[in-house]
């Protein structure tokens, strides 16, 4: 009797020392998994593109197709050499910026504009409807006001943006702008030399 007593004592022990081991085991594995899990969900800023990039990118398209089309709108319409000129810089250096933008924002899978957006083609409708000295001078206004607000946001984009492709991208195209920008203010300055 009492060796029976202290045989079903040492099963109990046993199987209660099993059961504590393998409790401890199943926890050190979860915690295991647990630690490796955050490990991967955890990325770094440049790891990902975020939504200011993407926005970047998107608004980039966008004025790039302005600026082709109404450069070839500029070459068909103005009066002066100077403004047709203007025109034909903005729709080769822009056509070129569009290519290189479509490009970048395939690589980083974001989905960009083919067209103009409803308020641009607003605005292409209304110039188009100008002539002469009308027209020179709007599209001037247009390419230093356009051009003052690109070089804005290509600015914040060169400090702000977290890829560094894009950064990259908005620091080398920000010379471009401002030679841009000087020439549509001497094309404006003329046109003002005209008239006086």
């Amino acid at each position: 009797m009492k060796t029976k007593s202290i045989l079903k004592y040492f099963l109990f022990s046993a199987s209660l020392l099993a059961g504590l081991n393998s409790c401890n085991y199943s926890n050190a594995k979860q915690d295991d998994t647990k630690e490796i899990h955050t490990g991967y969900a955890e990325a770094t800023p440049e790891d990902k593109v975020t939504e200011t990039d993407s926005k970047f990118l998107a608004d980039v398209t966008v004025i790039n197709l302005k600026e082709i089309q109404l450069g070839q709108l500029a070459q068909k319409l103005a009066k002066t050499e100077d403004v047709k000129a203007l025109g034909k810089m903005m729709e080769k250096d822009h056509s070129a910026c569009l290519k290189e933008v479509k490009s970048l924002a395939e690589k980083k899978s974001i989905a960009v504009e083919t067209s103009l957006t409803d308020k641009e083609q607003e605005e292409y409708k209304k110039l188009n409807e100008l002539a002469g000295d009308d027209f020179d001078k709007e599209y001037c206004n247009k390419m230093i006001k356009g051009h003052k607000a690109a070089i804005s946001k290509f600015e914040k984009a060169s400090s702000d943006c977290k890829d560094n492709d894009i950064k990259d991208f908005a620091t080398k195209t920000l010379p471009t702008l401002r030679i841009h920008l000087d020439h549509a203010a001497d094309c404006q300055m003329k046109l003002e030399k005209q008239k006086s």
